[in-house]
């Protein structure tokens, strides 16, 4: 049995990663902002052992607390997936300070003030494996998502320099670069084939983490199609508004 963390536990992909666990066997502690999402969370988790806590993330003082507050009811962590997130409004943040600093609270901010307790946490005892969402949008600038796409790609660099410091202790930590999922988060995108699917990508969230995979595409063919667009040239980009627009 293994004893997993996630935080940003009521989107629609951390549920699933929640539902596999569960059929695993492993005792599970989830932390997320509404506390009636949890507890449907929790009821899909049928035969594991759960602890449910809430927290708004956003209130990066009381993010220790959280970890803290896991550890005590899980009694050691063996894995930690940090899976909360807003795309935001980008329109919005081009105009106010305020609304930029949101987003990047939310998407990065936040994250590292739950990673460093996370971390120390899974370097005292010599092992763990830590998996955080980003996103495709933080290998390259759009006009449509910038202001997110900025926050995460800030994530990633984190994320290569944590775990370079974790590689001797034994501690894992896995980028999990989503591509586009038809979530309610994307509910007011226009859908393609590019789209994946919450259970599929939740599948591919545990493999990485089992394996210790230092940076995961997903779906997998992020990882072709991303290298061809981080390398092309702003006229051709423009051209592409499935790619460039907003």
């Amino acid at each position: 049995m293994q004893r997993i963390l996630i935080l940003g536990a009521t989107s629609a992909i951390a549920a699933e990663v929640a539902q596999i666990h569960a059929l695993r066997g492993d005792r599970l502690h989830l932390v997320g902002r509404n506390p009636e999402k949890l507890a449907a969370v929790a009821a899909r988790c049928t035969g594991a052992t759960v602890s449910v806590a809430t927290s708004d993330f956003g209130e990066l003082g009381a993010n220790e607390r959280v970890i803290t507050n896991a550890i005590t009811a899980l009694g050691h962590i063996d894995a930690a997936l940090i899976a909360h997130g807003d795309l935001g409004d980008q329109l919005a943040s081009e105009r106010s300070f305020d609304e930029a600093e949101a987003i990047i609270r939310t998407n990065f901010t936040s994250v590292v003030s739950l990673l460093i307790p996370l971390a120390n946490h899974m370097e005292a005892a010599r092992k763990g494996r830590l998996g955080v969402i980003t996103s495709v949008a933080g290998d390259r600038g759009r006009p449509r998502n910038y202001t997110y796409g900025a926050a995460k790609g800030a994530l990633n660099v984190y994320l290569q320099g944590l775990r370079t410091r974790l590689y001797g202790s034994g501690v894992t930590v896995t980028t999990l670069k989503l591509g586009p999922v038809d979530t309610p988060m994307t509910r007011d995108h226009e859908k393609t084939v590019l789209f994946g699917k919450p259970a599929a990508v939740a599948k591919d969230i545990v493999r990485a983490m089992d394996d210790g995979t230092p940076e995961a595409y997903v779906p997998a063919r992020w990882g072709l199609i991303m290298p061809v667009v981080r390398r092309m040239p702003e006229a051709l980009f423009q051209r592409l508004p499935f790619l460039s627009g907003r």
